[in-house]
């Protein structure tokens, strides 16, 4: 059935990189299709983060994982955006007094991608080889297995990723698969690395959006889009997460599927140099995802002790 037409547009907030604006018109083109609406009927809002002011250094010195949500949050609760769509692995675990995070779309391609010219593997890496990323737990991971390699901090959106190494400032990066797949650019990826070999950051190829808690009418128009494995899945690894306390200071990597009526899920903390790797799994009904993640994740802590995360 045709649902009304706003009277007024429905204003999308999100960031303005490529990416974050394909995640974007992805929203909407599923909220096109779902109810019979208009492209007339929306406004993609571009919101600039802190995060994306910040070029200059380490996200862990500035601030986390917030630095790319505040300033969109804060749109969303004085009204001047109607819905906010974020990449869920840049999402912290807790949200802000008045706002929600229940809809899901349903995951893309979970894996890291290895970028680089004309080196087509981790392992045909030559020993100092420069390798650019900005992610902490993918920092944590290459030194685990490669400690003889030469990681740098490499930030921005992928298109100035690649531009740096166009320049020669690395020579290889990692970008998500997800977001090469709704770039159109999976072809630039040297190959995907399987979760077995590296597990990927929480919520990796999801997409949330956030709505005030007390709009009931735009709480009925996202319901349709809800993918409930998806939701299923994330409860799971955020629930992991939390009880970490995870932040962008921490290496945490984590990944659950379901198998039949069942939850795997897989999970796995460094140190920030890479010198020690902690890892565990829980198998149960999916219905115990949060318990899982909690129950994990207590016993990777209780494994680390209180200086794993401590940098050197």
């Amino acid at each position: 059935m045709r649902n009304t037409v706003p009277s007024s547009p429905l204003k999308i907030g999100t960031r303005g990189s490529p990416l974050a604006m394909a995640q974007a018109f992805e929203t909407r083109a599923l909220l096109m299709k779902t109810w019979d609406w208009p492209e007339e009927a929306f406004n993609v809002v571009v919101i600039q983060t802190s995060g994306d002011r910040i070029q200059d250094r380490p996200l862990r010195l500035v601030g986390g994982k917030g630095l790319f949500t505040k300033e969109i949050e804060d749109q969303l609760l004085d009204g001047r955006i109607d819905i906010a769509v974020h990449s869920m692995k840049d999402m912290p675990t807790r949200q802000p007094v008045g706002l929600v995070l229940d809809t899901y779309l349903p995951r893309a391609d979970v894996r890291d991608a290895f970028i680089s010219q004309g080196i087509n593997s981790i392992g045909a890496l030559a020993v100092g080889t420069r390798i650019g990323t900005s992610s902490l737990r993918r920092r944590a991971q290459l030194l685990h297995v490669r400690p003889d390699l030469d990681v740098i901090e490499f930030r921005g959106n992928v298109q100035t990723r690649l531009k740096k190494l166009a320049n020669n400032v690395a020579s290889c990066t990692f970008l998500a698969m997800a977001g090469l797949n709704r770039l159109n650019m999976s072809h630039i990826a040297a190959m995907a690395i399987e979760p077995e070999q590296m597990l990927p950051a929480i919520a990796q190829g999801a997409i949330g959006i956030e709505r005030r808690s007390s709009d009931t009418e735009i709480a009925r128009t996202l319901e349709p889009l809800h993918d409930i494995s998806t939701g299923q899945r994330l409860i799971s690894e955020r629930a992991f997460l939390a009880a970490l306390d995870g932040s962008c200071e921490t290496p945490i990597a984590g990944l659950a599927v379901l198998e039949g009526s069942d939850l795997l899920l897989r999970g796995e903390v460094l140190r920030p140099d890479g010198s020690e790797k902690l890892s565990g799994q829980r198998r149960g009904p999916i219905a115990s995802g949060a318990e899982m993640g909690y129950d994990l994740a207590q016993e990777l802590l209780s494994e680390a002790g209180p200086e794993f995360f401590s940098w050197r």
